[in-house]
């Protein structure tokens, strides 16, 4: 069983405490790791050589630093292999599909290097005669990095290549579920030979999360997680008026025309449903579909759903895999019995299976309520609830009728009805057709209480930057 070490200044570094995080595999129940619990002088040190390292990598040229991020995203590749096997050991998933994670989140670095170029501020025009008005875009500092255990390599190097193209360094807190896999991402930044400081990887708890998050020196604080965690860094942030990037929860709606191709939209909501076993923030939750072909789409997300099978990827990657933990997996449980207690029908699943390993089966409602929990608050497991609705302005109003705002999806073939959506939906992003994809090319921003701020893209770049105007006369 490997033990990591927390790493800090482009060293491993041992707990100075001896205390440690025991990692399990979701899969089977089994501990597959350990890692160094970082302690709170560990975590405000990280942040003082952070700090320090990037005064040096900000005077480098934005190119230099697309260098090294083009050198980082080719030990990723090459580490792809490592970076996977820990991936799905702590997290359950497939081998093939952790180590394309790792293939990915090396395409996003190779990305975010390319903007070494194309980082650019404005000359404004001035009131006054023999006079410019020149606004640069400048670094924030040190950027406190927490990951999530649903997708955390992809979003590791999500929030740091952006980070570290715009001049910034970070320290970065990992999911203590899912923690190996960044120490594997640690190795490749030592193989790609960034400078010291400049990334900093520790597993810590809450106290010592929150002394990081509020260093003096930590200028940007970025969450890739749920509601709750969001208001936490919102306190931390008002120490230091930090800035905040918070990518919250998310209840997919998806609405399904009468027009809708039924077979497509049932495949897809039904692989955005299982996929991760639903632990996807994008994920869709809920389904609202018009009256007439509402019994045909349920009946054929029903027999999809059933035919899921379940069970440990590592022998049979075609099955879904497990919720990170037991007692995720007796949550969504618990939401599930509440809502049929409220008058929910169960279509299929809904049953808490026995033996090792933290499954769940795709679940399928119907004869929800539009206010009950079940519709309004996040599952984050494979569990899905469909509406009927009898006119497109009901649809949409009940899609927007909700405290989330981070993805949405329209099955349909006419045009009004995908104009007026794209004209009223309260979401951040709009998918016709299709289900969510986070395109690193666009902007994955939420809206209401999925979020502050966002990632991907050049508008996801330009969140790691601050503004200097200058203003000169002749």
């Amino acid at each position: 069983m490997k033990h990591y070490l927390n790493f800090i200044d482009n060293q491993w570094i041992p707990s100075d405490h001896g205390g440690s995080f025991p990692v399990d595999n979701p899969a089977t129940g089994a501990v597959v790791a350990s890692v160094s619990a970082a302690s709170q002088a560990q975590a405000l040190r990280a942040c003082d050589l952070a700090a320090a390292a990037q005064r040096a990598w900000r005077r480098l040229t934005s190119v230099e630093r697309g260098v090294h991020l083009h050198a980082l995203a080719d030990a990723l590749i090459a580490r792809k292999d490592a970076i996977g096997t820990a991936l799905a050991l702590e997290s359950g998933k497939s081998l093939e599909d952790a180590t394309f994670e790792a293939v990915y989140a090396a395409e996003v670095t190779h990305y975010h290097a390319e903007w070494a170029r194309r980082i650019e501020g404005e000359i404004i025009p001035s009131d006054s005669p023999n006079e410019n008005l020149m606004l640069h875009r400048e670094p924030l500092g040190v950027v406190a990095c927490l990951i999530p255990f649903n997708y955390p390599v992809y979003t590791l190097l999500r929030k740091i290549a952006p980070a570290l193209i715009t001049g910034n360094t970070v320290v970065v807190r990992p999911s203590n579920n899912t923690p190996c896999s960044a120490f594997e991402i640690a190795q490749a930044v030592l193989d790609a030979g960034l400078p010291p400081g400049v990334v900093n990887i520790l597993t810590m708890g809450h106290d010592e999360a929150q002394a990081m998050c509020t260093h003096p020196r930590v200028a940007m604080i970025t969450l890739t997680g749920g509601v709750a965690a969001g208001r936490r860094v919102l306190d931390y942030s008002k120490v230091n008026i930090a800035k905040s990037s918070l990518e919250l929860g998310g209840k997919t709606p998806a609405i399904v025309a009468a027009d809708a191709d039924l077979d497509k939209a049932a495949d897809d909501i039904v692989r955005s449903k299982t996929t991760n076993c639903g632990q996807l923030c994008t994920a869709v939750e809920r389904v609202y579909v018009h009256r007439s072909v509402h019994d045909a789409l349920v009946e054929r997300l029903r027999t999809r759903m059933a035919a899921r099978a379940y069970g440990d990827r590592a022998q049979d990657a075609s099955r879904m895999g497990p919720l990170i933990s037991d007692s995720a997996r007796q949550g969504i449980h618990a939401m599930v019995q509440r809502a049929l207690q409220a008058g929910a029908r169960l279509a299929c699943g809904g049953t808490l299976p026995t033996g090792p390993g933290y499954f769940y089966p795709p679940t399928l409602l119907t004869a929800v309520a539009q206010a009950s929990e079940i519709v309004q608050e996040e599952v984050f497991g494979p569990v899905l609830g469909v509406l009927p609705y009898d006119h497109f302005d009901e649809a949409l109003a009940m899609a927007s009728d909700h405290q989330f705002g981070l993805a949405s999806v329209l099955y349909t073939e006419n045009y009004r009805q995908v104009m007026q959506a794209a004209n009223e939906i309260e979401a951040g992003e709009l998918y016709i057709n299709r289900t969510p994809a986070d395109p690193y090319q666009g902007y994955h921003a939420g809206w209401k209480r999925s979020g502050l701020g966002g990632d991907d893209g050049k508008h996801g770049m330009l969140e790691f930057t601050q503004t200097r105007l200058v203003v000169m006369t002749r």
